[in-house]
């Protein structure tokens, strides 16, 4: 057999020794540093924009959305179908409350199935529910509860009878309504409350020397996290280890 590479213009040769060549230069050629920089300019840009967009929302959530306690105030207190008798000694009447609940946030407060409680002599003696709602931004709610007193409980105590006698019966009311406002991604909890001290007049049928209480406070705000989970967690940490090792290169 004729050794091929002893002959001058072989085809085959010319043909092998081409991609010889071509693998050379293939393993010569180094990565354009071009795409690197542009990769790592964007890493840059979008690092600096995310860190602008969390800084203008920690001064909103401190500034224009901070959490403000929602104000409920007792507007009136007046007695109705009051009906009593000592022999035998019984009593039957009802409270009318007028409630505002005013939200001074710049977002929605939604507030929780509430009850106001009707007290004498440390004891719950009447109820009425309050249904869930919503008050919208600096948005003033009225409410118009009537509280009907639990005669066979107030029957059981036997400071009732002298009281009756002196003509003076102590009452006292209390409203609980608690909620959340969200401020961007945080939920707070906000609880409201009114404590409004009375006497009935037992021989006028009238309410006298009233006195109410506020408070409210905020609680530890919860961090709201929605749908986020949804994204992996693996390709998030991945890109930004990514961008991390092009930014110190």
């Amino acid at each position: 057999m004729a050794d091929v590479t002893s002959k001058p213009g072989n085809p085959l040769l010319s043909t092998m020794d081409g991609i010889t060549t071509a693998s050379a230069k293939s393993k010569s050629v180094k990565p354009s540093s071009s795409g690197r920089r542009l990769t790592k300019a964007i890493c840059i840009t979008v690092g600096i924009v995310l860190l602008v967009v969390v800084v203008v929302m920690v001064i909103l959530g401190f500034t224009v959305f901070k959490a403000k306690d929602p104000v409920i105030t007792v507007g009136s207190v007046s007695l109705k179908d009051l009906d009593f008798s000592l022999t035998p000694l019984n009593i039957n009447a009802s409270l009318d409350v007028n409630v505002s609940v005013r939200n001074p946030n710049r977002v929605g407060f939604r507030y929780n199935n509430a009850s106001a409680l009707l007290n004498y002599d440390g004891g719950l003696v009447g109820e009425a529910p309050i249904p869930a709602g919503r008050i919208g931004a600096r948005k003033t709610t009225g409410m118009n509860i009537v509280i009907s007193l639990m005669a066979d409980r107030l029957l059981l105590n036997p400071q009732l009878y002298s009281d009756v006698l002196s003509g003076s019966l102590p009452l006292s009311t209390y409203t609980r309504i608690s909620g959340k406002v969200s401020v961007l991604f945080v939920k707070i909890k906000v609880v409201s409350t009114s404590t409004c001290n009375m006497t009935v007049d037992v021989k006028n049928g009238t309410l006298k020397d009233t006195v109410c209480q506020y408070k409210t406070k905020l609680a530890t705000p919860v961090t709201r996290v929605r749908n986020y989970s949804q994204i992996s967690n693996i390709d998030y940490l991945t890109d930004k280890f990514v961008c991390m090792g092009l930014i110190m290169t």
